[in-house]
């Protein structure tokens, strides 16, 4: 029986890529264009893989596995992402990433990266093995916790405000209301030490929440 794989990615021409690519030897059982969707459908479908983006609109790659992680999803995530930034890839092993696969080097890892996942092993792009990841890696994995300062809410809030919804659109979306939005905004304004809704920006592209 073949592997079960969930893909994720905003751009249709990436799912398409990625379903060719891995079809010979993965089931591929659902495909998300956001990662709320990504959330939703890992909860339904229960995939042994989840091959998903960081850079993914409504919530990220990195929040959306913390969230199924949370959640006890059983599922191995590989990140196959374009950003080769050392930042992103430790946030990405904390939120209990198995892989992380460069986008331009996918037709020669990601496959290896998957089986090397399904095993409980981790693979990481050799381009990034650098002495200095390693070394980091080695206390990401001792510490295996969390360190931003904004709760699991606020990053939520965070994104969608970053990417321009208005507090009524950002609780429709959470099934909050406005109310508790603007509320989530000014602690967060307050705990950063920041004015503007442009600093609060600023401070989502710093920790990865939104990618430039």
């Amino acid at each position: 029986m073949k592997p079960t794989v969930l893909l994720a990615d905003d751009h249709q021409i990436v799912l398409d890529g990625l379903r060719g690519l891995l079809c010979g030897e993965f089931e591929i059982i659902g495909t998300a264009r956001d990662g709320r969707q990504l959330v939703e459908l890992a909860q339904t479908l229960d995939p042994d893989v989840i091959v998903a983006d960081i850079s993914m609109p409504l919530l990220n790659g990195i929040e959306s596995v913390r969230q199924l992680q949370s959640a006890g999803s059983r599922a191995r995530v590989v990140f196959l992402t374009m950003h080769p930034d050392p930042s992103y890839l430790l946030r990405a092993i904390q939120a209990g990433a198995k892989a992380y696969v460069l986008k331009h080097a996918a037709s020669e890892e990601l496959v290896g990266a998957m089986r090397e996942a399904l095993k409980d092993r981790l693979y990481i792009s050799p381009s990034l093995r650098t002495p200095a990841i390693e070394e980091r890696l080695d206390e990401t994995k001792i510490r295996h916790r969390d360190t931003l300062t904004l709760t699991g809410r606020q990053r939520e809030v965070l994104q969608l405000l970053a990417e321009g919804k208005s507090a009524k659109e950002a609780g429709a979306i959470l099934d909050i209301s406005p109310r508790t939005v603007e509320t989530h905004k000014y602690k967060m304004m307050d705990e950063l030490g920041v004015k503007t809704s442009a600093e609060l920006v600023q401070h989502a592209i710093k920790e990865g929440i939104l990618t430039p």
